[in-house]
């Protein structure tokens, strides 16, 4: 999810390059533009960047070991009696 701050921040800039007319307006549009912000960013169901890094290093972790069982597995049915056949 984006940081309150960062949404916050989005806002008031969103709001600084309102025509001159439309001046008076600023707070309430501000908090309008946070609303529709905050709505939309929630229904996309963003993740935050330290958790996707986490997951992204879970998953080559991951996938670093079932190398290496899969290694091993192989070399463990080289070692059988009348070779199996994988079904890879």
């Amino acid at each position: 999810m984006l940081d309150p701050k960062q949404l916050e921040d989005l806002a008031a800039r969103l709001s600084r390059v309102l025509p001159p007319g439309l001046r008076g307006l600023r707070a309430e549009l501000e908090d309008n533009f946070r609303a529709v912000l905050r709505a939309n960013l929630d229904r996309l169901e963003l993740v935050s960047r330290e958790r996707f890094d986490t997951q992204a290093e879970l998953l080559s972790r991951t996938q670093a070991r079932l190398a290496a069982l899969e290694k091993r597995l192989k070399a463990l049915e080289k070692k059988l009696p009348g070779k199996v056949e994988s079904e890879s």
